[in-house]
């Protein structure tokens, strides 16, 4: 068999430490073929002399020059944006893995797209600033989209194996995703604005970067994952349902119209959902020990407190009212984020920039990747003039 060839995007990041961990366990089946990283240029010297890939992207010209100083032999190495783009073109890959977080990840991921590629999606922003554009380029392109966050890989898992993201599901109704509550969920007397940044960080199932563990904490990352699920899935924001489950041992459920549930169990750690990703529609080892059935006791669901977290309806109104706004409240959430990692802004604050950013908003159309990108500008200059 002919190995699959892999692009990662983002390598030195946790899904790419994830990812190069399941491709160490499935040597023969899956082998690297580039990789990119831009600000830990150190952990990417390591990974670019462990795997040597055939090409590289770095930041620019200086940390080329330190990436080829430090390896003994001479892959390609491309710089910039222009460089992520090459990679995700790069017609030997045969497989795109999109982790770079933030926008930065976006013009890749679409390029990726464009090139009618297998894309592992682990990048959020690519769906929530320009989820029609992406899933357009998807359909247009006969690329295939493979979602890596492990509440919508549960969802793919739990359809029928030809499924292809952005179809409509039949006998549909309704989606679940699975939320573990944040480090709060079990301290309802607790004044959030007094919260700090390490109590924020310090997620109770999961290890994670700092904004997505302050997101999961503000239940904003569930939002912008229903956000997610809307494009990957086809379906309306009514359709999607969020539950609290605090054992993350479910990590997304499929409500059907005769009433079945189907889901995917699995333990907490993201080289499950990226096996998944990179094996579809087959199966590989991803490197964890199974889940121990024995041992999982009780398997607990609440509904989420909207009045004391309602980052959740926010981003429910935000993916129905625009893709203007999904992008403006991305933005401005990452800002406030940014400033509460800092110090500078209270916790139970950070949902109430969106709110007023959004409440500030007029739709404006978005068609091009540029548009979703000067909107991004604009949210990000609003937040700034505060």
């Amino acid at each position: 068999m002919t190995p699959t060839r892999i692009a990662l995007l983002g390598a030195t990041g946790s899904i790419g430490e994830s990812t190069l961990r399941v491709i160490a366990a499935n040597p023969d089946s899956h082998v690297v073929q580039s990789v990119s990283g831009f600000r830990r240029l150190d952990a990417l010297i390591a990974i670019v002399s462990r795997w040597r890939p055939a090409r590289v992207a770095v930041a620019d010209d200086s940390a080329r020059d330190a990436l080829l100083a430090a390896i003994d032999y001479q892959p390609d190495v491309v710089t910039g944006p222009d460089g992520l783009v090459a990679l995700a073109e790069d017609p030997d890959a045969d497989l795109v893995v999109a982790a770079i977080m933030g926008a930065a990840g976006l013009p890749s991921t679409m390029a990726a797209a464009r090139a009618g590629k297998r894309i592992a999606l682990a990048n959020k922003e690519a769906l929530v600033m320009a989820g029609t554009l992406m899933m357009d380029a998807v359909e247009h392109h006969g690329a295939t989209l493979l979602p890596v966050d492990s509440e919508h890989n549960a969802i793919f898992q739990s359809l029928p194996t030809d499924y292809r993201c952005g179809q409509s599901i039949a006998g549909l109704s309704q989606l679940w995703l699975t939320c573990s509550g944040g480090p709060f969920r079990d301290e309802p007397q607790r004044d959030l604005s007094a919260v700090t940044p390490a109590e924020a960080c310090a997620h109770p199932n999961w290890s994670m970067g700092q904004k997505i563990s302050v997101d999961s904490a503000t239940l904003m990352n569930k939002g912008l994952e229903l956000i997610e699920a809307c494009h990957l899935f086809n379906v309306p924001a009514d359709q999607v349902r969020v539950v609290l489950h605090p054992q993350s041992v479910i990590h997304s459920l499929v409500e059907y119209t005769d009433g079945s549930f189907i889901s995917q169990l699995g333990r907490t750690d993201m080289q499950v959902p990226i096996a998944s990703a990179l094996a579809h529609p087959a199966r590989i080892d991803s490197g964890v020990a199974p889940l121990n059935l024995m041992e999982l006791g009780q398997l607990s669901f609440a509904a989420p407190d909207d009045e004391r977290f309602p980052a959740l309806g926010i981003a429910r109104e935000a993916v129905t009212a625009s893709q203007y706004h999904c992008i403006w409240l991305n933005a401005v959430n990452e800002c406030a984020v940014a400033d509460f990692l800092a110090g500078d802004l209270a916790f139970d604050r950070i949902a109430d920039r969106a709110r007023q950013a959004l409440d500030s908003l007029t739709t404006s159309p978005i068609d091009s990747l540029e548009a979703v990108l000067e909107a991004d500008r604009n949210a990000r200059r609003w937040y700034s003039e505060l």
